[in-house]
């Protein structure tokens, strides 16, 4: 054998060395590249904020507006979580908003004109919303009719019912334990102080518990001799997102403390997050979404799943529903008008894909905080209500393009 067919090959000159702290810093570029990439909606959030906080001349992130960005736009984030859940399936909703105004409606029988006590009030909407959800999953799963189909009759259908209840008449004031929902903060229960103590020592907790999982993630990816990302970038990334946790947690305790809609959500976040990530329905949901045939052949039972899939959006969108009404105090018959439009977008924005089969809460959520952010900056801005629509139109285009180059780029269909 020559030496030509012995001696390895090499692009590095002979007699060249290569520099240990080159390639150490090659790699950490590497990781940091990888890592803004999968985190790539988190980074858009980090650069609307910030493009919006010097447009508004720091309007944007002062306490009292981020306050308000939270509880504005916590029936949209609701929404979201459902809504992505059902889009990962391969499905859509266009119903939730005329679902989320027809509870609304309801849930203002029950608390103002029967007089029913505020809680009980809220647990019959719920049902409400189920029995929704029962209904149009019963077309979708076991007639066969499609989604999209089901639930655009159910956007009129439903449009139609509140517009009954209503008696085309508004239905307010509602129990101040019920517009709690919407508008109330924990310092309400617990006394106001100039930086509310509760929300220091809630965000001081999720920072500890934040940094407890993340090391004992690495130590076990560590330990089972699987890729870790370089301590210097481990160390950077926890610092970073520890600094806006405690920024976000300051300017909450800055104000008026935990809206009690921050606490829905967190509940809903954590929930959904452990179903779709490790629990058997989240798997099927995903299996579904990505290829039908293949999970019926798996034994998923579709059918099931699909009918849950829409009961629980059914609820999703009646708390919505009573977040919105408590909000603003009164049931109305406009309630509801383009929620589907802004769930969809937070999903497919948040990284959902069209085909189905991808998605996240968490990006669903961030998603939706990007349109919030948008609607926010550009209203403090006076931009008109025309040219936000139609700067939010383009950024979903630009979402779902994006997604679409992704899957071409990458050999996928």
């Amino acid at each position: 054998m020559s030496d030509l067919e012995t001696k390895p090959a090499s692009n590095t000159p002979e007699g060249a060395q290569v520099n240990p702290s080159n390639s150490k810093a090659a790699a950490w570029f590497s990781h940091v590249i990888a890592d803004l990439g999968k985190n790539g909606i988190f980074v858009a959030l980090i650069v609307v904020v910030v493009l919006f906080s010097f447009l508004t001349d720091g309007i944007l992130l002062r306490p009292q507006n981020i306050s308000n960005l939270i509880v504005q736009n916590g029936y949209i984030l609701v929404l979201a979580v459902g809504m992505v859940m059902v889009i990962i399936a391969g499905h859509i909703d266009l119903s939730v908003g005329s679902v989320a105004a027809f509870v609304g409606a309801v849930s203002g029988v029950f608390a103002v004109t029967w007089g029913l006590p505020w809680w009980l009030s809220i647990i019959l909407s719920l049902l409400v919303g189920a029995l929704v959800g029962v209904w149009q999953g019963f077309w979708i799963a076991f007639v066969g009719i499609p989604a999209f189909i089901v639930t655009l009759a159910g956007m009129l259908i439903f449009r139609g019912l509140a517009l009954v209840v209503l008696g085309n008449a508004n239905i307010g004031s509602f129990p101040a334990e019920y517009r709690a929902l919407g508008n109330g903060f924990l310092t309400d229960l617990f006394g106001e102080f100039e930086l509310d103590p509760l929300t220091l020592g809630v965000a001081a907790l999720a920072i500890i518990a934040l940094i407890v999982q993340q090391v004992r993630t690495r130590k076990g990816r560590a330990a089972y001799g699987q890729e870790v990302e370089p301590l210097v970038w481990f160390v950077v990334k926890l610092v970073l997102i520890t600094a806006a946790i405690a920024m976000f947690a300051y300017a909450l305790a800055s104000y008026k403390g935990i809206p009690v809609t921050l606490i829905v959500l967190a509940v809903l976040i954590l929930v959904y997050g452990i179903i779709m990530n490790r629990s058997v329905f989240g798997r099927h949901i995903y299996a579904i979404g990505g290829n039908l045939h293949a999970a019926e052949l798996s034994g998923v039972k579709t059918r099931n799943v699909t009918f849950w899939l829409f009961v629980n959006m059914g609820v999703l969108a009646a708390l919505a529903g009573l977040i919105f009404t408590a909000r603003l105090n009164l049931a109305g018959p406009k309630a509801g008008d383009g929620f589907e439009l802004e769930a969809i977008s937070a999903a497919f924005i948040g990284g959902a894909a069209v085909q189905g089969g991808v998605g996240t809460i968490g990006g669903a959520i961030i998603g939706g905080l990007i349109i919030g952010v948008l609607n926010n900056g550009m209203s403090i801005m006076g931009i008109g209500i025309e040219w936000q629509q139609a700067v939010k139109g383009l950024v979903l285009l630009l979402a779902v393009a994006f997604d679409v180059y992704n899957k071409r780029r990458s050999g996928g269909r």
